[in-house]
């Protein structure tokens, strides 16, 4: 038997993926983190129903004999969502290569996800693979890109965005990676040049379309923003926004955000607790629908202004589970040996590239989720 080993398994994005993965036979299911309790509640209440054998374990990332103790495991591959990404080292990667076990993460994080590459000697030298960001970005909006990419000559701008719903479920590791770099200058290609933009400010609202309607957005920091310039040959930009449903929470970061910028509040990120509670006295408001959107502008095969617009919308509250998806199909190929045999991913790298958009199908289907495409 395989043992997969999910760390932050019971938590917003854990959860999500344990219960994907425990359909799977003849693995076991390892749903480690700090809190014993709720790794036994999920364990509990998905044993009726998994085909994998589930464990649950206290582990700390931060320990000194972390590494130690992963290794008495023998994990075939590690899942690593306890976030915040930011501020973290590249501890639990690299005993995963010196284990020899594979490993993925969710990370939102530029630099952590970027400078994955630093460990790519280790990870081949070991055989294994160490993939980073295997989320919603870079992971889904990449594999968007990809499939696009061959209807142009040359790619002028790539802006994204993404729009939750305000009902859906909030993790406090992203609320708290957000508020990290809330107000804080970012580094982006723009008009043709690296310059610098402020967390959550340039607001703006963007009209998703009939589903979800327009949205309020801000500037989100993101791997995306370093990786596609350079990968796609972009000429003039690469931008990414997200913001909140809810106007007045909206407004509210982005009065956060100038408090910030003009240095009156160092970082909000130690607040994270209270601005959680405090945003869910307004669960009841809004709707459990979330958008994501993908614009690729450029010259076409034949010399023409082009302009693809990819629009997902994510119904019933099931936004949350799509950031996951990258890494189950991942993890899925892993542990039926594809990933290795099509040489798409070896050693470590950003997850950039690694899919094919229709392999997020099934899954969609599945959630309900539908997107649709704009060719111009």
């Amino acid at each position: 038997m395989k043992t997969v080993v999910v760390l932050g398994g019971y938590g917003n994005f854990g959860k999500r993926i344990v219960e994907n993965l425990s359909k799977i036979e003849n693995i076991t299911l390892v749903i480690a983190g700090r809190n014993l309790n709720k790794s036994s509640a999920l364990v509990e209440s998905l044993g009726a129903i998994s085909t994998a054998k589930l464990e649950p374990l206290f582990i700390d990332i931060f320990a000194e004999n972390f590494d130690e103790q992963l290794a008495s495991l023998s994990p075939y591959l590690v899942i690593h969502t306890s976030g915040p990404f930011q501020g973290q080292d590249y501890r639990v990667p690299k005993a995963c290569i010196e284990c020899g076990a594979h490993y993925i993460d969710l990370a939102d994080d530029r630099r952590f996800v970027c400078d994955i590459t630093n460990l790519d000697n280790q990870a081949k030298a070991k055989g294994v693979s160490i993939v980073s960001g295997a989320s919603s970005v870079p992971g889904l909006s990449s594999a968007v890109i990809e499939r696009y990419q061959s209807q142009f000559s040359s790619i002028e701008a790539i802006n994204l965005s993404i729009a939750p719903g305000n009902k859906a479920e909030r993790g406090l590791a992203t609320v708290e990676a957000i508020l990290s770099y809330t107000g804080h200058p970012l580094n982006v290609f723009k008009e043709g040049r690296w310059q610098d933009v402020y967390g959550w400010m340039d607001s703006n609202v963007n009209d998703f379309g009939s589903y979800v309607g327009k949205r309020y957005l801000a500037n989100v920091d993101v791997p995306d923003l370093e990786l596609f310039p350079h990968r796609y040959e972009v000429k003039q930009q690469v931008s990414f926004q997200a913001g909140l449903e809810l106007s007045l929470l909206h407004k509210t970061m982005v009065g956060m955000a100038y408090l910030s910028k003009i240095g009156l509040v160092k970082n909000w990120a130690p607040l994270s607790k209270a601005i959680v509670s405090a945003s869910n006295f307004f669960l009841p408001l809004g709707s459990d629908k979330g958008a994501m959107e993908v614009v690729i502008c450029g010259v076409g095969e034949q010399g023409n202004t082009k302009k693809v617009k990819w629009t997902l919308y994510a119904p019933k509250g099931n936004g949350p589970y799509i950031p996951t998806l990258s890494t189950i199909i991942l993890a899925s190929k892993l542990l039926n040996n594809e990933a290795n045999e099509s040489s798409k991913i070896t050693g470590a790298t950003p997850c950039v590239g690694l899919f094919e958009l229709s392999e997020f199908d099934t899954y969609f289907d599945a959630l309900e989720i539908q997107y649709e495409e704009l060719i111009e």
